[in-house]
């Protein structure tokens, strides 16, 4: 079976850190890796962030890119061609899409829910995060609200270890491959 799964979630849920552990799991030497675009777009381009339209709308087109080439095989994406719309729904719009639409290029959506859940202990800011504890969860409400209706939507609470929430997080997404395999 073909999995097109989206690993998503506000600053600081620990998208990045579950995305790289997987890419080192010899379950997974099939996929391809997605890393994600927004981060690697503001490194590199600063001034995007006086130009959010713009951003969110090279980030489609290059997600929509990467994925097409891949035709074909499995991958693990950190974030969707959805998480623009969440961030800035007019994308939605400006690249003449549909919600729908976005859903189907995807077989699966985890939800990693941000540390900010849990308060200020748990939740760092870093050059490129510079979001506060409230706009956090701001996003991830948006997040929720772009994906939820995604039929194998699936949320992975916020917990103060991250070992913890990685052990969970790693037995749903084996479970979503091993239901393929049977």
């Amino acid at each position: 079976m073909l999995h097109r799964i989206v690993i998503t979630g506000a600053p600081a849920s620990g998208k990045t850190l579950f995305f790289e552990r997987l890419k080192n799991d010899r379950d997974f030497s099939g996929f391809i890796f997605f890393e994600e675009l927004a981060r690697q777009l503001l490194e590199e381009n600063p001034d995007y962030r006086n130009n959010w339209p713009l951003l969110h709308r090279v980030i489609y087109k290059k997600q929509v890119e990467r994925e097409d080439k891949s035709a074909g095989q499995s991958f693990v994406s950190d974030r969707g061609t959805i998480d623009a719309f969440a961030f800035h729904p007019e994308t939605v719009t400006d690249v003449n899409t549909t919600i729908d639409k976005e859903y189907s290029r995807y077989t699966d959506i985890i939800l990693l829910e941000s540390s900010a859940r849990l308060g200020g202990a748990f939740y760092k800011k870093d050059k490129i995060r510079l979001e506060s504890i409230s706009d956090t969860i701001f996003i991830e409400e948006k997040l929720l609200s772009v994906w939820s209706d995604h039929p194998n939507f699936h949320i992975i609470k916020a917990q103060s270890s991250i070992e913890q929430k990685y052990s969970e997080f790693y037995q749903y997404i084996k479970s979503i491959i091993s239901k393929s395999k049977i």
